[in-house]
Order: structure tokens, then C-alpha cells, then sequence
């Protein structure tokens, strides 16, 4: 059992890597400032199912707050610290990009400090693929360069790669970051696309193409993902950067036409201008992810939204 401490505990990803530590009988602290990037009791519920298990810790606290995190340190005095706190999403990035840069990088520079100043020497970070902006090289390896950032959101996630490797430098901490690549799934954010397309899926709505239909991504359902973060745990690595995809790039055409077929739908799709922050691919070369952790991807992207929809039919039944 160790004492781990989750930053953004209560979101999407967050949430899950918690069920599967307290799963392992970990302690677990979860700090959350549950936000209102999208409706905050979402993520209450999320976490409510662990009410009352005494290795459950929650904290309302941003990741700003310098005194509440010194605390929050403190009092758990975690062994492992996994940084999943983040302003998330490439598009409202553009039009909150101070924002983006105070939490994403100096919140993580808080963390960073804290688990120092705290003597925690294990850090797992949370970013993302969007790093890789608008390059033409296939499949994106964790060597590529990442000078170009065409968002908010990915120069901010960069940023936090390079102040995480100065820690690991200048204090020897052990510091993996995680791009996470189209992460979708039971919980997932109202914003993200495949549950976008879900909801509008069902309830009769148009589905907003955005260019053509020829763009990809490289969903990656959330099991594969959470699996991939706990594998970093104790490989003493000292700093690195893994990418975590499914590697099947899928166009957006195919994702519609996959949603129609799991909601079993006719689909009315909206054409739409490209959107300036879109990139044209995301796609995921894993093999350090399978040299360093022994991790692969499992689930395809049939298997994940069918996984989803039933989960998603469920909560409707219960609204």
C-alpha cells in the first residue's frame, strides 16, 4: 500500500485512475477544485461512490494555492504524486490562453515545488498529444521535435514537459510525462467528441463535421489509458516522456459513421468550416510505452464506444 496523491482526482481520467488505487488498497488524496469548466457535480459524482472509505481523501483546493497545497503535502506526505490537473480542450484555449498558461503551467510548477519541498520523489504527469501540432511525420514519436505548437493549450503542455525535466535535473526527481492521445470513454468530458457525438446522436441532433471528414485521431478508450499510467508507477525512470495512444488512427468520417452504427442512428451531419487549431493527425508510435512499461493498447475503437454507449444509456435511465 502507498500513499498517492491525484491532482484533478474527481475529472475524467482522474476519477478512474482513483477507482483503480483504492482498488490496489492504496491511500489516496484527491485534490480537485472542481471548476466550472463544465458542470461541477459531474464530477462530485464521479467520486461520491467513495464516500466514507477511510483511504479516500478529498480536497477542494486549486493547484494555485500554494499554502493549501504546502498543507495538503503535509498531510498525506505522498510517495507518488499523479498530475492529472489541467485547463483542458485546444479550442477554448484560444480565447482564455492566460488561464491555460496560469494553471497548466505554473499550477504545475506548484506541484512540482511541493512535492520537493515534501520529499516526494515519483511524479506521473499528465500531456497530451496536441504537443505535436501540425507535423506530417507518421506515427508521432516521443523524439520528434514539438517546437511548433499551434494552440494555447499544447504550448502550455509543452511548457509543463520542460519545467518537469529541470526538477528531474536539478533534484534528481523521477518524472514521467504521459501524452495522452484522444482519451474517450465512461465519464468523459461533455466536450469531448465522442460523447459530443453521442448525446447529439441521440437525441436526433445535427453532428458538426468540421472540414471534409478526412482528419484522425488516435482515440484511446480510458482503460488503456489508466493501465498505462499505473504501469509507470516504480519503474525509476528518472525523467521520460510516453506517449499513450491506440495507435489506429481513425478519419472523422469513419468516427461518425461508427457512432451512427453503435447509437443506431441515421446521422444528419452539419458541415462546418476547419477550425483553425485542428490538426490534421494524431497518431501515437507506442513502442517506447511497450519497452519501458510493458504497456499496449487493448481496446479497439469499436469495443470502447460500445463500453461507452451502454454506460452513457444507463445514466440517461437514472437522470
Amino acid at each position: 500500500m502507498s500513499r498517492v496523491l491525484v491532482t484533478g482526482g474527481a475529472g475524467f481520467i482522474g476519477s478512474h485512475v482513483v477507482d483503480r488505487l483504492l482498488e490496489a488498497e492504496d491511500e489516496v488524496w484527491v485534490v480537485d477544485n472542481f471548476n466550472d469548466y463544465y458542470d461541477p457535480d459531474v464530477k462530485r459524482r464521479n467520486v461520491a461512490h467513495h464516500a466514507g472509505d477511510a483511504k479516500f481523501h478529498l480536497q477542494e483546493l486549486d493547484i494555485l494555492d500554494e499554502t493549501g497545497m504546502d498543507r495538503v503535502f503535509g498531510e498525506a506526505k505522498p510517495e507518488l504524486v499523479i498530475h492529472l490537473a489541467a485547463r483542458v480542450g485546444v479550442r477554448p484555449s484560444l480565447d482564455q490562453a492566460l488561464l491555460y498558461e496560469q494553471v497548466n503551467v505554473r499550477g504545475s510548477a506548484v506541484v512540482l515545488k511541493t512535492a520537493k519541498q515534501h520529499g516526494c520523489r515519483e511524479l506521473i504527469l499528465a500531456s497530451s498529444s496536441s504537443v505535436y501540432g501540425c507535423q506530417k511525420k507518421t506515427p508521432f514519436s516521443e523524439d520528434d521535435p514539438v517546437d511548433h505548437p499551434v494552440s494555447p493549450y499544447a504550448a502550455t503542455k509543452r511548457a509543463m514537459e520542460l519545467i518537469a525535466y529541470t526538477y528531474h535535473h536539478l533534484w534528481k526527481l523521477d518524472i514521467v510525462c504521459l501524452r495522452f492521445f484522444n482519451v474517450y470513454g465512461e465519464r468523459g468530458r461533455p466536450d469531448n467528441i465522442p460523447a459530443m457525438f453521442t448525446q447529439l446522436a441521440v437525441a436526433g441532433k445535427p453532428i458538426p463535421r468540421f472540414g471534409d471528414g478526412t482528419t484522425k485521431r488516435d482515440y484511446t478508450y480510458i482503460d488503456d489509458i489508466v493501465a498505462g499510467v499505473l504501469a509507470c508507477r516504480g519503474k525509476q525512470l528518472g525523467f521520460e516522456i510516453i506517449n499513450l495512444g491506440n495507435h489506429t488512427p481513425v478519419s472523422l468520417n469513419d468516427f461518425i459513421e461508427a457512432i451512427g452504427e453503435i447509437t443506431g442512428k441515421k446521422l444528419n451531419v452539419e458541415e462546418r468550416s476547419p477550425h483553425p487549431a485542428d490538426v490534421p493527425i494524431t497518431f501515437a508510435d507506442v513502442s517506447k510505452a511497450r519497452r519501458l512499461l510493458g504497456w499496449e493498447p487493448t481496446t479497439s475503437l469499436q469495443e470502447g464506444l460500445e463500453k461507452y454507449y451502454q454506460w452513457y444509456q444507463q445514466m440517461i435511465k437514472r437522470a
